[in-house]
């Protein structure tokens, strides 16, 4: 699976329109963030520790399903 801030990025957009462009922009601006992995259990932990620009868990957890959904079609 390619990197979860890969999937993650197509979302970001000078106007911040919805919760995950919110989120991708922030992301992107989180030099910290584990940009390499595509585990869930790593970025999770990451965002609960440091995601303070994250509104809610849920946004990340409803892009992590749309990730997964497409990264398994992929294969």
């Amino acid at each position: 699976m390619r990197p979860f801030y890969l999937y993650l990025m197509k979302f970001r957009q000078p106007k911040e329109i919805d919760a995950i462009t919110k989120f991708a922009n922030h992301a992107y601006n989180d030099h910290s963030f584990p940009k390499q992995s595509d585990d869930y259990n790593e970025l999770s932990s990451y965002l609960e520790l440091n995601g303070d620009y994250l509104e809610s868990m849920t946004v990340f957890d409803r892009a992590w399903e749309q990730y997964v959904q497409i990264e398994e079609g992929l294969q």
